[in-house]
């Protein structure tokens, strides 16, 4: 994230909104037709931190274990984060500085510290101290630079230097436990992944779409928060798009990191257009029926290359509808709380994502073979 912005039949069954009670949400609601969706748990709230890019890919596997498994889990996502804040902190050392170091991330590091370290469920891991009820990082962050600063000033740096950094962690967000009981079973964090989640991070296809590298191969996407440097695989624009409608046609979900800086974007009408941001709109003139702004690989390439579209937030993308004329929206899952008409849904033209979208995660079991064979 940017810090401008702070039981199933089958793994293809696809269901209607109502039943898992996705969104909900006045006359908003009329605009939208024929909608496919993917089973999705609650909406959460990341709050005060830039930790979207775990809420969201922590929504999409709770998702895949309902898909798979029908068990509806809560994970915890500040399990992941802290163990996400060691590695940077790590990393910012090694590099002397010359690093990114924040709250922000992309999907795959949170695919990939699953793997890793394992997970726990939110009820034994909230991140959350005796009192609290939402997430605030702001004075957890400041201190872990201030401190992260300080030490490689000085060096050769202490052996024990990261025990300060994990007394900043533990200060903020409690110690997490090394073992912990769970539906009648004892589990270590690892256990409880494997188990229960049995996540390998090459089972997830990571996609973006840009023209300064050759389309149908891999590159380090250039963004800020891919501090773990992922190669991403890149698609022609129209693939890529399509790639979403079918993966959601599956029965699959995708993790969609996008700009949402603009004023195309509102949360609180419960929809997103590609927008002209030098026309002034009357509030009656904005409808998801209206016309949008063109889109195209050039468009989208300039406005990432000139700065305009940026990483800022990520989140999941768990259905496809269509207006009553025929326009294509992708149903996205926020994880700003139950805000809006749809109660922390929104839902994004096709053209606002494609001029948008800097990256996904999909599981490749939505993919066609023959990109799984490319991948």
């Amino acid at each position: 994230m940017n810090t401008r912005k702070i039981l199933f039949a089958s793994a293809l069954l696809v269901v209607s909104i109502g039943v898992f009670g996705q969104k909900d949400g006045g006359t908003a609601n009329s605009y939208f037709i024929d909608k496919k969706v993917t089973p999705a748990t609650p909406v959460k709230n990341q709050a005060a931190t830039g930790t979207c890019w775990c809420f969201s890919a922590t929504s999409l596997i709770e998702s895949q274990c309902m898909i798979k498994s029908g068990t509806e889990l809560d994970l915890s996502e500040m399990f992941t984060v802290r163990n996400i804040y060691l590695e940077k902190a790590h990393n910012y050392v090694l590099r002397q500085g010359h690093a990114q170091f924040g709250d922000g991330g992309l999907g795959h590091d949170e695919i990939r510290a699953v793997a890793t370290y394992g997970a726990m469920p939110e009820i034994v891991y909230s991140g959350l101290l005796p009192g609290q009820k939402m997430h605030n990082h702001q004075v957890m962050f400041s201190l872990l630079q201030k401190y992260l600063d300080s030490i490689i000033k000085h060096p050769p740096l202490s052996d024990n230097w990261m025990e300060g950094y994990k007394k900043i962690l533990d200060d903020h967000l409690g110690v997490p436990p090394s073992e912990f009981d769970y539906g009648g079973k004892h589990y270590t964090p690892k256990s409880f992944a494997k188990e229960l989640l049995n996540i390998n991070p090459y089972d997830y296809a990571y996609i973006t779409s840009f023209t300064h590298h050759p389309y149908n191969s891999s590159f380090i996407l250039e963004v800020p928060d891919n501090f773990s440097n992922q190669a991403y695989y890149n698609l022609p624009l129209n693939e890529m798009i399509s790639l979403v409608k079918e993966a959601i046609d599956k029965g699959y979900p995708v993790l969609w990191d996008a700009d949402v800086s603009n004023k195309g974007f509102m949360q609180g009408k419960g929809f997103a257009l590609n927008l002209d941001d030098k026309v002034k709109y009357g509030p009656d003139e904005i409808i998801p029926d209206m016309n949008e702004m063109p889109y195209n690989p050039e468009i989208r390439q300039r406005l990432f290359e000139n700065l305009t579209t940026q990483d800022d937030h990520l989140m999941h993308i768990t259905g496809i509808e269509k207006t009553k004329s025929g326009k294509t929206f992708f149903i996205v899952k926020n994880s700003w709380g139950l805000v809006g008409p749809y109660n922390g849904y929104i839902n994004v033209s096709e053209a606002y994502f494609a001029i948008n979208t800097i990256s996904l995660v999909i599981p490749k079991v939505a993919l066609s073979k023959s990109l799984q064979v490319k991948l």
